[in-house]
């Protein structure tokens, strides 16, 4: 008997090791309540210290630019990760000013 395969190619002519992407997964984002929170984190990251800004209603293309002009302005580097911009080091009160100038209501959160 025929065992069925995850793989559904059966014959191709392309040349080397054949590829399949799989469909990424989008997990929805929830609903922000208009605040954005920054909140300093350094367990888990073997002591390097970062700062999370969570609560943005932003779509992809918007975060991206956000995230590079806050990097820029700040002078360090960051990420983006599941809907957070993560700037590296304790930049809170200059992060705090810049989103305030931009119309974003702004709070600390955590230690």
């Amino acid at each position: 008997m025929f065992k069925q395969n995850d793989n559904p190619l059966v014959y191709s002519t392309d040349v080397g090791k054949i590829i399949i992407e799989k469909e990424k997964s989008v997990t929805p984002r929830t609903k922000s309540d208009g605040i954005i929170r920054i909140q300093h984190q350094k367990s888990g990251r073997k002591g390097k210290s970062v700062c999370v800004i969570a609560g943005l209603d932003l779509d992809d293309k918007t975060l991206k630019l956000l995230a590079a002009e806050l990097k820029k302005k700040c002078g360090c580097g960051g990420a983006i990760k599941e809907g957070c911009i993560e700037i590296q080091g304790d930049k809170r009160s200059e992060l705090k000013q810049i989103l305030e100038v931009k119309g974003f209501i702004v709070k600390y959160c955590g230690g």
